[in-house]
């Protein structure tokens, strides 16, 4: 028996009904602004680009960059069973970053907007016989039109941030009628189980992060060979995936490591490429030499802070720099991923601001392989501690790396937990391959 939708839910199917013809107007916007790609504009409408593959098919989805990283390993463990898998996501960093990482013969798409008629068109091409939703990306229209279908669905990686758990709590039916509708949620940590719960999520087993068991970012070999010839034996410190907002403190940071450090080179990677030169902006205004990576520029000798604003490139950064600030975390983001940084052996400085990775950053800070700080001055403080003693940069770096080693796991139990729904699809294959 189909479940009943409450008001709020049918009020927001009528609104995006009623929305869809000035969905046009706000993908041209979009397109303006650098958020979409021409040439795939009517993805975003449902409109395949590529045929379906024969067989079974999962569709995996997540929302952006970090949520396409976390499953690449999950993934590549489907296509190496010769399962077809599709892969969506919703921003141009996640679609570019897919071709960079995922195995061959997978496809990706852009996930169409939640509109019934683009969802409906979408399924009706691709027919998944599994969906995966990764950590939050809880689109109504389209659950709604998987379940309808019939196709098991499953939160993977299953995670609720401190500002959507808020939000949720103020509309606890509508959640829960979407929740209840997944047959199965795979939560991150303990806490996010119990905030799921909270919300009316029926069926959830606590696997741990797979971000905990992705390997660290690559990096390519001639590329750091250049940058490690341009910069020599220069003290090297980094700030990665930055926001607005903290550039300036990283900046203000540099400028007081200067004096004791002379040569000190900042490398700089914001979380958003396009942002690049506005960074480089900000450095110069500070009275410090920028470079763009973007433009193809190594460093010289006169260049004080780097800009990476470059994707895909972060495994360089955290090869280079022995200490690293985490970006998201001065600002009130909530932290971006210190896991890759911490498996490549560099010691972490972080703010206050870390609810998105709060039991990592938590570890880490346990052991002494991360330490936070509160703005441009104990940055400064912290890095310049760690830069005057190698031994204890070296003994925190380990600690860190120790940490993150050991709370792996993730994937093997996400993969105990899908494996009936993975059976299935094997059983359909046979079939097919039968009849």
């Amino acid at each position: 028996m189909a479940k009943r939708l409450t008001a709020l839910l049918r009020l927001y199917r009528l609104l995006s009904v009623a929305v869809a013809p000035f969905a046009p107007l706000l993908l041209a916007q979009r397109l303006r602004r650098g958020k979409e790609l021409r040439e795939r504009l009517r993805e975003r409408r449902g409109e395949p680009t590529a045929d379906r593959p024969v067989g079974p098919l999962i569709w995996i989805h997540g929302a952006s960059v970090g949520e396409i990283s976390c499953v690449v390993p999950l993934i590549e463990q489907f296509a190496s069973h010769q399962t077809e898998v599709l892969v969506t996501s919703g921003t141009v960093t996640s679609a570019a970053l897919a071709k960079q990482r995922m195995p061959r013969g997978v496809t990706h798409q852009f996930i169409p907007l939640d509109v019934p008629g683009y969802v409906r068109r979408f399924l009706d091409h691709w027919q998944p016989d599994l969906t995966l939703l990764v950590e939050s990306d809880l689109w109504p229209n389209i659950i709604l039109e998987n379940s309808a279908r019939g196709v098991p669905l499953i939160l993977v990686n299953g995670r609720v941030s401190d500002s959507s758990f808020r939000t949720w709590l103020r509309f606890p039916r509508s959640i829960g009628n979407l929740l209840d509708r997944f047959d199965l949620c795979l939560a991150r940590t303990p806490e996010d189980a119990t905030r799921l719960r909270e919300l009316g999520a029926p069926r959830i087993v606590t696997t741990g992060n797979i971000k905990l068991d992705v390997p660290a970012p690559p990096a390519n070999d001639k590329a750091l060979a250049a940058l490690r010839a341009a910069i020599g034996s220069r003290p090297v410190i980094a700030a990665a995936s930055t926001h607005p907002g903290e550039e300036i403190d990283v900046v203000a940071a540099h400028r007081m490591l200067r004096s004791k450090f002379p040569g000190v080179l900042t490398l700089i990677a914001p979380r958003h490429p396009e942002r690049g030169a506005a960074v480089a902006q900000i450095a110069s205004a500070a009275g410090l030499k920028a470079v763009l990576r973007s433009q193809s520029q190594l460093p010289d000798p006169e260049t004080e802070i780097y800009v990476a604003d470059t994707l895909g490139e972060l495994g360089l950064l955290y090869r280079l720099a022995p200490v690293v600030f985490m970006g998201g975390s001065l600002v009130r983001h909530g932290g971006q991923n210190p896991i890759e940084p911490a498996k490549l052996g560099a010691a972490l400085v972080h703010g206050p601001h870390v609810s998105n990775f709060r039991d990592i950053y938590a570890a880490l800070d346990d052991v002494g392989g991360a330490q936070e700080i509160t703005d441009a001055s104990t940055l400064a403080l912290r890095i310049a501690g760690w830069l005057a003693d190698p031994t204890s940069r070296a003994h925190a770096a380990n600690a860190g790396r120790v940490t993150v080693e050991t709370q792996s796991g993730a994937l093997q139990r996400t993969l105990s937990a899908l494996e009936p729904y993975l059976m299935q699809l094997r059983l359909h294959a046979r079939g097919q391959h039968h009849a």
